[in-house]
């Protein structure tokens, strides 16, 4: 049995950076409606902030749909 090392480490990076994308991604989620609650507990809009975060929640759902796609395919 022979390994294909260069395969094995370009999987190991592609899944690195994913994973660390999607942790960012959510990361800034949660951020985004953190300032929500600064903002009403202040008395302020944070309308743009809860967009972002929704969009980046959103952007999180469709990189793991996609992960589940390409493994059922």
């Amino acid at each position: 049995m022979k390994i294909d090392w260069a395969a094995l480490g370009s999987v190991f990076g592609v899944s690195l950076v994913v994973t660390v994308a999607l942790v960012g991604l959510f990361t800034l989620g949660i951020a985004g409606l953190s300032r929500r609650e600064r903002a009403v507990a202040q008395g302020d809009s944070a309308a743009l902030a809860v967009t972002g975060a929704y969009a980046c929640f959103a952007a999180c759902t469709a990189a793991v749909a996609y992960g589940i796609y390409l493994i059922v395919a």
